[in-house]
Order: structure tokens, then sequence, then C-alpha cells
């Protein structure tokens, strides 16, 4: 339930086609705790909107007319260092999902993604927590392995290695079927997917998931998924 007094959080929308940009628009505008407060069709529409308005969050699309998205983070976190830049893609290329992270995109999230948990995104991403689409966690995973922690977005890979190190080994252990559900979120397996694997219902998979981020200290499934592979090593 939203604080009272909080104020919402403020997004400037950018995507070039102007059916979903709207849509999208109107979607959001359905959750009194986050505002429009502009939309442009390209990143130097963008650029130009962004210094004025100090939104909360940038929703940026990648497939954007000159400039692409990716290729347009620094410029609009030079432009207005308060925004989180948070990409809305429907690209799965992992060359553009690693590109985001390093250029400072606070997450990387498809357009597929259900509206309620674009709205919860967008809220972790406004916090400063790093979100990431559960069916890109195999390939932001095999990234942050293969390139290491400078390819990464920095509160990332400073956040995940803080927290993993701070898991005791004395710690709750996990049961053997957290193991199991841990291993799929490395994988990078959504909760449907996991829930498919062991033949166990989603609900199920969702408690298991908060035990694991509970007992182990972490705070997203980003976190978990690179734990995981760190201990596979």
């Amino acid at each position: 339930m939203p604080m009272p007094n909080l104020p919402p959080v403020t997004l400037l929308v950018v995507d070039d086609h102007n059916l979903f940009r709207r849509g999208l628009v109107a979607l959001l505008g359905q959750d009194p705790r986050l505002q429009v407060v502009g939309e442009a069709g390209d990143a130097a529409q963008a650029m130009r909107l962004a210094p004025a308005l100090r939104p909360d969050v940038i929703l940026l699309d990648n497939h954007l007319p000159g400039v692409t998205g990716v290729d347009a983070i620094q410029g609009l976190r030079e432009v207005s260092p308060a925004s989180r830049v948070l990409m809305l893609t429907v690209s799965e290329d992992s060359q553009d999902l690693a590109t985001a992270l390093r250029n400072g995109a606070q997450g990387y999230l498809l357009k597929t993604i259900d509206g309620d948990l674009l709205a919860q995104a967008i809220h972790r991403a406004a916090a400063g927590e790093p979100v990431v689409s559960p069916e890109l966690m195999g390939k932001l995973v095999a990234a942050f392995q293969s390139q290491g922690a400078p390819e990464a977005n920095d509160a990332l890979a400073a956040s995940t290695s803080d927290k993993a190190s701070a898991v005791a080994p004395q710690g709750t252990p996990l049961s053997p079927r957290e193991e199991d559900v841990l291993r799929e979120i490395a994988r990078g397996s959504s909760n449907k997917e996991i829930a498919r694997a062991l033949d166990i219902a989603e609900t199920t998979v969702k408690i298991h998931v908060q035990h694991i981020l509970r007992k182990l200290g972490l705070s997203s499934r980003v976190q978990a998924a690179v734990y995981a592979s760190d201990r596979q090593r």
C-alpha cells in the first residue's frame, strides 16, 4: 500500500512508436504512484526534455531513429544526472543488454512484461535497485562472467559483490528444494518455467525465492543469479 504523502515517481517515456507510447502512457497513468511528465519520439527530443523535466525515471526504448537507446544512455545521464534510465525494449540481444548496463542503465526490461510488474520495476529502479527481465537473467550472468564487473552496471556489480560477501558460512542453509530453485534462477528461468521444471506450483516458487533472498541476504533475483553462478566456479 503506497505511503499517503509520498510523491509519485515521475517518468519521461521515450519511444518512437506513437501507438505503443500512447498506450504505455495510458497504462502507467492508471497507477497513482506514477506520473508521466513527458514523452519523446527519439533520443534528441529526450535530451532536450530531460533537463527541464528532471524525471525520476526515463523509460527508454532501444530501437529509436538516429541514436539508439543504448547509445543515448550516457548523454541522458549527463543532462539529467538524478534520473534513472530504464530500458524497455523488444531486443533480447545480449550485446544490447551488456551495453545498456555498461552505459549506466538502471535496468533492462522487455516489452512483453506484465503491466503490474512494469510498475513494480519502475519503483525499484527509482529507488536505485537494478532490475532485469527474468527471461534475460541467463544472458546477464553470462555477460557478467565473460566481461567482468567493469562491463556490468556499477550498481549491479557493487550490490551483488557486497551482498554475496556478506553471506556468512554459518548462515541458515538452503533446503534441497531451495537449492533447486536457485539453480533455475541462475539459468535465467522465470517463476513459471521453474514451476514447470520442478513440478511445483508457481506460488510455491515465489515463496521459495523469497526464502532464498532472505537467507542469503540478497534483495533481487539478479543478485541471486550472480551469487549462484559465482558459487559454481
